[in-house]
């Protein structure tokens, strides 16, 4: 069984530079598939039908690609030393090169110098995760409750790609938050639950929500949420922190170690603690969905330019942490698209040019294989403007984009 996907990885300063050179200060990223334990593939990622489980028996399949990721998961004692890494594909086709090296060797020079000098790093990435069943309910930390584990903290969002879903899955309704009536007494005897086998039934004080293709959510930390068994792309800040809170999904039991996995090791067995990882008052709010939910809208470039040759929208844009847009190019059209900051992108749908390079959505990957979906355009490249010709005289050319915090066009600030 595999460890990893790649075995030809280095990091070398020549090949970091003649990598951004090449391509004008746009660089090809490797597929980074991530298996969990606790999900089922649901098989809409694009990875080979017989490539799902390529690991060690107890590592589960792989529902999960990360996108544009300059950290690794977090994913157990068997947890290969690259995985969720980016790779950037060098040029002269030998090495592949981890992108965390990659962004700390070009620094402000690949990502902007006012998202190095403030974070000194690539502070989010993106996935598509793809489960048949939905998620255990779960939190993702605040900067504050991540720290106490050395950890940052993990606001996320959602955007459903109707290009990624020809099926929805077994549960196509996501749980956030509590019904505005919940108690902390109610969802502290729900935890007490997990350690007595089985289901301890805390979606029954949630709300649930039908799925919307090409639709979203925005999930800031501290808010409970189990997310539907939708092909999800999910723009996220670059941690891969959490506490499972459901004690049964995908049809078994959820192990108890991941309630307690990002703890203070004092903390375990304390259930007040878990409670207070949560936003009390974002989980219980009236007007989630008025604050939350997301329905894509054009960019203002993309509504002046008449939107006949191209149709951008924004599709995850309520966070200051990372924000995300959706680009359509028309058969046969050639355009310029600029943009203020760095991004990571990838082809869901058609093929043609994307700067220097050539693009393609994928339709087949083979666990290991390389391919030509997904890139990363430096903020110099981003200023200066990207030249994509849609080389399909029938069918749109869509391009995924994620963007770090504090995106200059939608003026959101941390």
């Amino acid at each position: 069984m595999a460890t990893e996907a790649y075995t030809n990885i280095a990091s070398t300063a020549s090949g970091m530079d003649r990598s951004l050179d090449a391509g004008a200060g746009i660089v090809r990223l490797a597929p980074v598939w991530v298996p969990r334990a606790f999900c089922t593939p649901g098989r809409r990622i694009r990875l080979h039908p017989d490539d799902y489980f390529p690991f060690a028996q107890t590592r589960g399949g792989i529902d999960e690609r990360w996108l544009a990721s300059a950290v690794r998961a977090d994913n157990g004692p068997l947890t290969g030393p690259n995985e969720g890494l980016s790779l950037v594909v060098d040029p002269d086709g030998k090495k592949l090169l981890p992108f965390d090296d990659f962004v700390g060797h070009h620094k402000g020079q690949l990502i902007g110098d006012r998202l190095w000098d403030r974070h000194n790093k690539w502070p989010m990435y993106s996935k598509f995760f793809d489960n048949q069943q939905a998620l255990p309910f779960h939190v993702h930390h605040t900067d504050e409750k991540a720290a106490l584990v050395d950890k940052p903290g993990k606001p996320e969002a959602y955007y459903y790609s109707p290009h990624m879903n020809n099926h929805l899955g077994d549960q196509p309704i996501s749980f956030f938050g509590f019904q505005p009536d919940v108690t902390k007494e109610q969802v502290r005897e729900r935890l007490a639950r997990f350690s007595q086998g089985g289901d301890n039934r805390i979606t029954d004080l949630a709300l649930g929500y039908r799925t919307q293709l090409g639709t979203g959510w925005d999930i800031p930390s501290g808010v409970l949420h189990a997310p539907a068994s939708i092909a999800t792309y999910e723009p996220q800040a670059a941690c891969d922190v959490f506490c499972m809170c459901e004690s049964w999904s995908n049809n078994r039991e959820v192990p108890e170690d991941l309630l307690w996995k990002d703890v203070p090791a004092d903390k375990h067995g304390d259930l007040d603690f878990i409670i207070s990882l949560l936003e009390w008052e974002l989980n219980v709010d009236p007007h989630f969905v008025a604050n939350r939910f997301m329905v894509p809208y054009s960019t203002e470039r993309s509504k002046a330019d008449g939107e006949t040759a191209y149709v951008e929208k924004w599709v995850v844009f309520r966070s200051p942490h990372f924000s995300a847009k959706e680009l359509a190019v028309r058969p046969g059209q050639t355009v310029t698209i600029t943009d203020q900051d760095a991004y990571g992108t990838i082809v869901v749908q058609g093929h043609g040019t994307f700067g220097s390079h050539e693009i393609a959505a994928a339709t087949l990957i083979r666990f290991g294989q390389l391919s030509q979906d997904e890139f990363f355009v430096s903020e110099s490249a981003a200023r200066t403007g990207v030249r994509i010709t849609n080389a399909s005289p029938t069918d749109d050319l869509v391009i995924l984009k994620h963007f770090g915090p504090e995106n200059a066009e939608l003026g959101l600030h941390v």
